[in-house]
């Protein structure tokens, strides 16, 4: 995304001017841990020492036994259930502000909601949540406003199973056919189904084992997927599929050799072509399948070639290419379909600059429509494609997030978009290119207390210790907040993949804002927030100032007089859940309490194992072990290797045994080694899911059972009452 055009190096943003006449909540001295712990004792793991030895480098882990890829281990689940037995014990005098709080933030959900129809080949699609039903009915009308057929019930479909997510789905051409697919383990290891839309029946085909996406050609008769490896979870092979036949006899029609790359699949507004996309950190590229054709052979759009990314749109005979070629914060380019792999066909539509970052776009009948940061900040950018005059979308929160949604037809010039701030639920929007009017077509309910005016969110800029400045967004209750260093402070981060948090809604927060907290995203380096350097700045050899990053703005907050130094919190996850590790570490000082979800801790050991899930694909993100330079910067700061006898914040830290993604004994060996090392009381809760994955679990009112445990821990320490 580019950044805007505003030249502001630090600036305090006001998004909301009324007044909160609301009392804030009671408040009493910080807890200590003997208010909830004091005859409960934790589970000790026990200890067999394992050696790992690389360019002469031997160390060596107490814990390497809890790894099972089966997840049979009868000594691994009775330790975990340990740990879940001593949390739910340590945690029980806090059960009623757990229902409390669990009460008050699934009533932000409307019971019954739905999603703003979009059309696609004739039909009008939508979705719906209905009463206390957990997960989604898919369906579809002929007329926006006719009559619906039910194309999935979630509800029914998940009956029986402990844990249950629909990947995606697609009709076939002719709209006869569905082909859908379902995973009810969490290890994202998904089986495509197909029915007749009409009648029900659902037909022998089972494809296993795949990513999840399937896309139709166009004789109705024929399906493309991706094979996904049962140990490794890579999807590399593509896979063409006839109706009527066994899986075993489809035909492969593309494998990745390389294994550092990910494949996915996509398909043209036009439905005439089939998108194979390869992408690592570094490269990236479009392979095409001709959708006419059941036998056609997948053919290069151009070649991947190191340090190039692009990605395209079809336009009629033409594409527009989203390209970092000659363009470190990218640029957007034009080639004719027959023209592809000529490079020097490649005509510039929107040129690079240096100052504004690129992130995506959307094509339309008359325009391009892209989105573009300027120091951070995000704004939509829309280009006449008649006579390539350049407006503004008009949006009303300075500091927000904003995508392209539910863009299914090349015939219009008007762009749908998801929109939300930090004060604004999440809404979309129909905008007229034309005109740049925008239509409200529909903005999320939060329950029935709700009102943006009484919140405020800022943008500030806080100095690293290098002196780079670190974008920070920030909210807080009006009512509650005084700028003298009083009120609590939960700071959120994530830092890497050139992943951007940017500033969104999130109903679970009132939960804190209505009670003193401020909360503060902090934009660290790892991310694209200003750019690709941004992102370079915090991967690799570089990856320790993704740590300070978070430490500094954690002092600058403080400092500013944001945040009570006795009452600060942290949470992250996966990657972000590294971030926490690393900052545990390396100042532990700082933090009142951590919350560490589904945290890849284990680095080195993890990169050393190709046949762990997912790990040579992170090999241009973290590094190989196999190098010694890149291993030595590893274990300089892999939270597990550099846990140390000191004394650590209270610890909130949560997995699920079928993680694909960060595998359950990362974790799980990390709690063990800080109980063992640390040389404090505070307290250290590991929860478990047993039924669940990365995500946690997958009904829309359970996953909030786990947070809810989270904020009640938080507000005791904090010294709030609920």
């Amino acid at each position: 995304m580019n950044k805007m055009l505003l030249s502001l190096s630090v600036a305090t943003v006001l998004l909301a001017a009324c007044s909160d006449d609301k009392t804030p909540e009671k408040q009493i001295e910080p807890a200590t841990p003997m208010n909830l712990s004091t005859s409960v004792t934790p589970p000790v793991a026990k200890k067999k020492s394992y050696e790992l030895t690389a360019h002469g480098d031997t160390r060596v882990d107490d814990y390497y036994w809890m790894r099972d890829d089966s997840r049979t281990d009868a000594e691994v689940l009775s330790h975990l259930e340990k740990e879940n037995s001593y949390a739910d014990a340590v945690l029980a005098p806090l059960e009623k502000q757990t229902d409390s709080l669990y009460e008050e933030m699934i009533a932000r959900i409307p019971k019954d909601d739905s999603s703003v129809p979009y059309k696609k080949n004739g039909y009008w699609y939508q979705t719906h949540y209905v009463g206390d039903g957990e997960y989604p009915i898919y369906v579809r009308k002929k007329q926006v406003d006719g009559e619906e057929t039910i194309l999935l019930n979630g509800n029914q479909m998940a009956e029986g199973e402990s844990y249950f997510s629909i990947g995606s789905f697609a009709a076939s051409p002719n709209n006869e056919l569905l082909a859908y697919s379902v995973d009810t383990v969490s290890r994202r290891l998904y089986t495509v189904y197909v029915k007749n839309i009409a009648t029900g029946e659902l037909y022998a085909d089972t494809l296993t084992d795949t990513t999840g996406q399937v896309y139709w050609v166009n004789d109705n008769q024929t399906l493309y997927y991706i094979k996904r490896d049962k140990q490794t979870l890579l999807g590399s092979q593509v896979f063409r599929h006839t109706l009527g036949t066994d899986q075993a006899d489809d035909e492969l029609v593309y494998e990745e050799t390389d294994t550092t790359f990910y494949t996915s699949l996509g398909k043209s507004k036009d439905g005439e072509v089939i998108f194979i996309n390869h992408s690592n950190t570094d490269m990236s590229g479009v392979t095409l399948i001709d959708a006419n054709n059941a036998e056609a052979t997948p053919t290069p759009f151009y070649p991947i070639e190191p340090d190039h990314e692009y990605s395209i749109e079809k336009h009629g005979d033409d594409y527009y290419v989203l390209t970092n070629w000659q363009a470190d914060n990218y640029r957007i380019m034009k080639v004719a379909a027959d023209s592809t792999q000529d490079r020097s066909a490649w005509q510039e539509v929107v040129a690079h600059n240096p100052d504004i970052y690129i992130s995506s776009l959307e094509v339309l009948q008359d325009y391009l429509v892209y989105k573009a940061k300027e120091n951070g900040y995000l704004r939509l950018e829309a280009m006449s494609l008649k006579d390539g005059s350049l407006r503004t979308i008009p949006t009303e929160d300075p500091i927000y997030t904003a995508g392209f949604t539910g863009n299914t037809q090349s015939d219009t010039n008007t762009v749908r978009i998801y929109y939300a701030s930090l004060t604004t639920p999440p809404s979309t929007f129909d905008i007229d290119l034309e005109t740049l009017q925008s239509e409200l077509k529909k903005q999320n309910k939060v329950g029935d207390d709700f009102n943006a005016a009484d919140y405020r969110s800022e943008r500030l800029m806080i100095t690293a210790r290098d002196g780079k400045k670190v974008p920070v967004s920030l909210v807080y209750r009006k009512s509650t907040f005084k700028k003298d260093g009083t009120n609590p402070l939960f700071q959120y981060g994530y830092g890497s993949y050139g992943s951007t948090m940017d500033p969104t809604f999130v109903s679970s927060w009132l939960s804190m804002l209505d009670r003193g907290f401020v909360v503060a995203i902090a934009h660290i380096r790892g991310s694209q927030m200003l750019g690709t350097q941004w992102y370079e700045d915090g991967k690799m050899g570089n990856k320790m100032n993704t740590f300070t990053d978070f430490i500094d703005v954690t002092k600058g907050l403080i400092e500013q007089g944001y945040a009570d130094p006795s009452r600060v919190f942290a949470e992250g996850g996966s990657a972000g859940g590294l971030l926490m590790g690393a900052v545990a570490n390396m100042a532990p000082e700082l933090y009142t309490a951590i919350a560490a979800h589904v945290p890849f801790v284990d680095v080195v050991t993890t990169m050393s194992d190709a046949s762990i899930p997912l790990t040579t694909g992170e090999y241009t993100e973290w590094g190989n072990p196999a190098n010694k330079e890149e291993y030595e910067y590893m274990l300089s700061y892999s939270p597990y290797d550099q846990v140390k006898k000191q004394d650590y914040p209270h610890m909130f830290v949560t997995t699920g045994l079928h993680d694909s993604q960060v595998q359950y004994f990362e974790p799980m060996k990390w709690v063990a080694k800080l109980r063992d090392y640390k040389t404090d009381d505070n307290l250290l809760l590991f929860i478990t899911n047993m039924e669940a994955g990365h995500g946690g679990a997958s009904g829309r009112f359970k996953r909030y059972e786990q947070r809810a445990k989270e904020y009640a821990f938080f507000f005791h320490l904090a010294g709030i009452e609920l």
